[in-house]
């Protein structure tokens, strides 16, 4: 009569744990490595799931209070009001000239006056960004960092805002974190791109889309201040944070609720051209008996400074003894501080802050892990091991991947 196996009863499962220890020989080795392995496989799968759902979670539950913050900033904010057009001088007809033949006077280009931005702080909503050729509608925050971006698209600080004269430059995550900016690689030549300010509402049109390297941070730079424009970033190809992809507009002032205006200031801190002796905005005060005509940069101080209005432009011309603006593009693209160079090409384990909280958290997850075992044994059942250790496995494994994304590029 044959022997036939014992079936693997609970009985038996539980006499494996009394079963003396295995030798230590090539087997044990063999065996251990493909356990270590199989678990870093499950990780690593975990960690991919984590980036593609786990960021997008945090990221939602964001922008909802952001998006309440945003809409009791907007109920409270004076009404937006559209600054009339500056008279045209009247020119004498040349009795010798025929009317007909008179070249027609352009009208001056419509720009409010400098107003003050209340000071926020970085991480704040500033803006609601909505570009419905791509589906995206989201809460802007100040600020480029990783723990802005994880909030939603950031607003490059030392850039205008939108509705400013300038180049306003807004970065947002292409793959993580909610991936506001997925399909910016759809949006073609005319298509609108929608920004509300506490200043207004401010449409856009897509004038062009490139792809350029992450060091090539002059892009997001102003290299026309009497033009409102705007420029988004983000990283490509998708998934990866080789380069950037980005997508530059033009202000459309027939289809926005005001004319754009001066940039002064941003965050409380002055802009280019400024000199750091500009008082706090919640300290300033704007006349708004200054003509529109008057760009920012002129020092008003002065009693004796002339200020000469050119017609064909509508804006101010050269002030005497006024310091000198860098206006071409390659004086604004230097003027660019560090501070967007970093946000805009940081790579991998850019914040050596994250360095010890994956270790820390990876311990406490290795901890879970070896006590779940221990309660097995102890129990001589593994489903009691496993029921106990799941929950808290989770929770410190969520925390360890929220840690180790830390040493991610932030575009991604």
């Amino acid at each position: 009569m044959s022997d036939v196996a014992e079936p693997a009863t609970e009985s038996a499962r539980a006499r494996e744990f009394d079963r003396p220890p295995p030798p230590h020989d090539w087997r044990w080795w063999v065996g251990g490595i493909g356990r270590t392995l199989i678990a870093t496989g499950l990780l690593m799968f975990g960690f991919v799931a984590y980036q593609l759902w786990g960021t997008g979670i945090e990221t939602a539950r964001a922008q909802n209070a952001l998006e309440n913050e945003f809409e009791e900033l907007l109920s409270t904010a004076p009404p937006v009001t559209t600054a009339a057009p500056a008279p045209v001088d009247s020119v004498p007809a040349d009795p010798d000239t025929p009317i007909d033949s008179a070249p027609p006077v352009e009208p001056p280009q419509a720009v409010e006056p400098p107003r003050v931005i209340v000071p926020v702080e970085e991480g704040d909503p500033i803006a609601r960004i909505e570009m419905p050729s791509i589906g995206v509608d989201n809460i802007v925050v100040a600020g480029v960092s990783k723990s802005d971006l994880k909030k939603g698209p950031g607003h490059y600080p030392e850039t205008p805002l939108p509705g400013q004269l300038g180049n306003a430059a807004i970065a947002g995550h292409r793959t993580t974190y909610g991936q506001p900016f997925f399909n910016v690689d759809k949006l073609e030549v005319g298509d609108e791109i929608t920004v509300t300010t506490l200043a207004g509402r401010f449409v856009y049109r897509v004038t062009g889309q490139q792809i350029v390297g992450p060091e090539d941070y002059q892009v997001v730079a102003t290299t026309d201040p009497t033009a409102a424009t705007l420029t988004l970033t983000s990283c490509h190809p998708k998934y990866t944070a080789r380069e950037r992809i980005i997508i530059s507009g033009e202000l459309d002032e027939a289809a926005s609720s005001a004319p754009p205006a001066e940039a002064v200031l941003n965050y409380g801190r002055p802009l280019d051209g400024l000199d750091d002796s500009v008082p706090d905005p919640a300290d300033t005060v704007v006349d708004s008996s200054i003509p529109s005509s008057v760009p920012s940069s002129a020092p008003t101080s002065d009693p004796d400074a002339v200020v000469e209005d050119d017609p064909t432009i509508g804006q101010a011309a050269a002030v005497d003894d006024a310091p000198e603006v860098p206006g071409d593009a390659d004086a604004t693209a230097e003027s660019v501080s560090a501070g967007i160079a970093d946000a805009f090409s940081d790579g991998w384990f850019s914040d050596p802050g994250a360095n010890g909280q994956v270790a820390l958290w990876g311990l406490l997850l290795a901890a879970v892990g070896v006590l779940s075992s221990l309660i097995s044994r102890k129990t001589k059942r593994d489903w009691v091991g496993l029921t106990v250790g799941i929950v808290p496995f989770v929770i410190v494994l969520y925390f360890f991947f929220q840690n180790v994304n830390r040493l991610l590029p932030p575009n991604l």
